[in-house]
């Protein structure tokens, strides 16, 4: 097991951050770490990495205690903290080296130059950290956290500030180097979470409300459905409210209402007969699957 989380909580004066957190996260699993702003992911992650201590429960990577054997287990993360805390003024090859040198890297050369390969950085390895793109600064960052090839890798958005293309590159980047390596990592792009990950893991006010496999995340959202409703008349959302079993009622900006309701009976019949019974006009009517974005913004409203 890569990463045993046992009970965890902390507490900042009266506030509790995590809530008695407890995970299991398996060898060569890519687990995407969702939650609203201020829901407990990064400061679950600084402890996992041993930034800061919990105020209880411990943690376990790699069999290592975070307390008993904190070195060994630093050893074995690669970091990328959110805000990718960079030294501007060096230049990718000086500070790749100098991170080669705190973990005592062997054959420093040679891994400097695999790692650079790896993340592209061949073409900007000579310029000063401070010159770069949003998006090259994001691949140093990823850079000093594999050099040292660790077998777990902890990545606090990743994929921010990055344009679609680059957004496919780190994710392309991450699916390679997880293939033979732990991956826990947090993230407010849905689409980025579903094409990476293994696993799905949600906390909200620091407590663990939802970890799935990506195949079964629909189960968490198993006794609902979404329909897609047009009228060719204007409605209103009180009128829609008359319907039996509705659950709740979204206006889209192109006229169209999602509605979720449900899924024991089919709704259809239902609206069928209130367009019927209120003289208006059906102009479509689908389902849609259920999407992580939506499950995510029922599972933290």
């Amino acid at each position: 097991m890569s990463i045993n989380i046992s009970n965890i909580s902390k507490v900042y004066g009266q506030q509790k951050a995590l809530d008695d957190i407890s995970i299991n996260i398996e060898n060569s699993e890519i687990v995407g770490l969702l939650g609203p702003n201020g829901a407990g992911k990064s400061t679950l992650m600084k402890i996992i990495t041993g930034f800061i201590p919990p105020t209880s429960g411990n943690i376990k990577v790699m069999g290592y205690d975070i307390f008993e054997e904190p070195l060994k287990v630093k050893n074995s993360i690669g970091y990328l903290p959110e805000s990718n805390p960079l030294y501007h003024e060096m230049y990718v090859r000086e500070y790749l080296e100098f991170v080669a040198g705190i973990f005592k890297i062997k054959n420093k050369k040679e891994r400097i130059k695999e790692i650079i390969e790896l993340t592209k950085l061949t073409n900007e390895q000579h310029k000063k950290i401070g010159a770069l793109s949003k998006g090259y600064k994001q691949r140093v960052g990823l850079a000093q956290a594999f050099i040292h090839n660790p077998d777990v890798l902890i990545l606090d958005e990743p994929t921010s500030g990055l344009d679609p293309n680059q957004l496919i590159e780190i994710r392309n980047l991450i699916k390679k180097v997880g293939a033979t390596k732990t991956v826990l990592f947090s993230s407010h792009i849905m689409q980025e979470v579903e094409a990476v990950c293994d696993r799905i893991i949600i906390i909200n006010e620091g407590k663990l409300i939802a970890d799935s496999p990506k195949s079964e995340i629909q189960k968490l959202w198993k006794d609902k459905e979404v329909v897609i409703v047009e009228f060719k008349e204007n409605i209103n959302e009180v009128q829609l409210k008359n319907i039996s079993g509705i659950n709740n009622i979204v206006k889209m900006e192109n006229g169209k209402w999602k509605i979720t309701v449900d899924n024991q009976s089919d709704i259809r019949p239902l609206i069928y007969d209130f367009a019927k019974n209120n003289n208006l006009t059906l102009i479509g009517l689908q389902s849609e699957e259920i999407s992580l974005e939506h499950i995510f913004q029922n599972l933290t409203k």
